[in-house]
C-alpha cells in the first residue's frame, strides 16, 4: 500500500466515524426542530460538543454482563455489527483527482464487495441478541435476521439494475458512465425507489426498526448492553447509514461527479463538496422519515418486502436486461 492510499484509508474511515458521531447530534437536533423543541444546546457552542460528551460518558460507564450471557459472543457482537459498516465505505468513490475517481480501495467488483460485506453486519445483531440470554433481545435479533433476508434480495436486484445500465461492477466505472451519459436516477427511477426503501430496512431504521422496537422489545437486541459496547452498536447503525447513503449517491446521482463538468475539468474540492452534499441529502432524509412516519406492523414489513418490493424489483431487472440486450444488439448491428 502506498503512503497516499494509507492516508486516504485513514481519512475515509476516520471521516465515517466522525460523521456517525455527528449524526447522533443531528438526530436530536432535527427531531427537536420538527417537534418545536431546542434539542442539545448546552455542551459547547450551539451544543456541537454533545457527541464528545456522549463519548466520555460511554467510556466511563460501568460495563454490565448478564449472568447467563455467553462471554465471548457477548463481547464480540458489537464489533461484528460495527466493523462491516465501516469496511463497506472503502469502495465508495469519494472524490475526483486529476480526472481519476478516487476511493479508499479500488476493486473491479466493488458493487459485489459492498453487498457481501454490508450483509455481514446482521450477524453482530443476531449474536448480540442470542448471547444476551434475554427473550426480548433474542426476539429482536430474530426479527433482524428475517428482515435482512426479506430486503437483501430487493437491494441486490435494484443495485444490479443500475450496474446493468452502466455496464460495470466497478463503482468508479459507474461514476464515469453517469458523467458521460446521465444519472441513473432518471433511467432507473423504479430501482432507485426500491433501493431506497430496502436501504431503510437493511439499516434497521424507522419505520422498519423492528429489531429494537422500544414499545414492544424494550431495546431489542442491545437491551443488555452498556458502556462502549452499546456505543459500538450505534456507530454501526450510523456507519451503515453513511455507507448506504454513499452507495445511493454513487449508483443513482453520479457520486462525486459534478453536474455539467467532465471528470477532467472537476476540481478535487468541488467533487468532495458534491459528494458530501449528495450523501448529506440522504442522511437528512433518514432523519426526516424517522420523525415523520409511524412504525409499520411486523406483518406489514414482511408483506411489503415479499409481495410488493421483490416482484417490482425483479420485473424492473428483467425489463432492464431486455432493453440493454436489445440496445447492444442494435448498436452492434449498426456498427457492422
Amino acid at each position: 500500500m502506498t503512503p497516499l492510499a494509507a492516508i486516504l484509508c485513514v481519512l475515509v474511515f476516520g471521516g465515517t466515524v466522525g460523521v456517525a458521531g455527528a449524526m447522533s447530534l443531528a438526530e436530536r437536533r432535527v427531531s427537536a426542530a420538527m417537534q418545536y423543541r431546542y434539542g442539545p444546546n448546552r455542551v459547547g457552542p450551539f451544543g456541537l460538543l454533545q457527541p464528545v460528551a456522549d463519548l466520555i460518558k460511554f467510556l466511563f460507564k460501568e460495563e454490565v454482563m448478564p449472568d447467563g450471557a455467553h462471554p465471548l459472543l457477548f463481547r464480540l457482537a458489537p464489533l461484528l455489527a460495527s466493523v462491516p459498516a465501516l469496511m463497506t465505505v472503502a469502495v465508495v468513490p469519494v472524490a475526483i483527482v486529476g480526472g481519476d475517481v478516487v476511493s479508499a480501495a479500488r476493486i473491479p467488483v466493488g458493487a459485489l464487495y459492498f453487498l457481501a460485506i454490508g450483509s455481514l453486519g446482521v450477524y453482530g445483531v443476531i449474536l448480540g441478541g442470542w448471547s444476551s440470554d434475554n427473550k426480548y433481545s433474542l426476539l429482536g435479533s430474530l426479527r433482524a435476521g428475517a428482515q435482512m433476508l426479506s430486503y437483501e434480495l430487493t437491494l441486490t436486484l435494484s443495485l444490479a439494475s443500475a450496474v446493468l445500465v452502466c455496464g460495470s461492477l466497478s463503482l468508479d466505472g459507474v461514476v464515469r458512465w453517469q458523467n458521460e451519459h446521465a444519472w441513473t436516477l432518471f433511467l432507473q427511477p423504479v430501482a432507485f425507489l426500491t433501493f431506497l426503501v430496502a436501504a431503510f430496512a437493511e439499516t434497521n431504521r424507522h419505520p422498519f426498526d423492528f429489531a429494537e422496537c422500544e414499545p414492544e422489545l424494550v431495546g431489542g437486541f442491545h437491551t443488555e448492553y452498556s458502556s462502549m459496547k452499546f456505543a459500538l452498536f450505534f456507530i454501526g447503525e450510523y456507519g451503515a447509514m453513511v455507507a448506504m447513503s454513499g452507495m445511493m449517491a454513487t449508483l443513482f446521482l453520479g457520486g462525486p461527479a459534478v453536474p455539467f463538468l467532465s471528470l477532467a475539468e472537476t476540481p478535487w474540492w468541488a467533487s468532495v463538496l458534491a459528494f458530501g452534499a449528495k450523501v448529506g441529502l440522504f442522511l437528512f432524509f433518514y432523519l426526516w422519515v424517522r420523525w415523520s412516519l409511524p412504525r409499520f406492523r411486523y406483518d406489514q414489513l414482511m408483506r411489503l418486502g415479499w409481495r410488493v418490493l421483490l416482484p417490482i424489483a425483479l420485473a424492473n431487472f428483467a425489463v432492464t436486461g431486455v432493453i440493454v440486450a436489445l440496445s447492444s444488439h442494435s448498436s452492434s448491428g449498426a456498427g457492422s
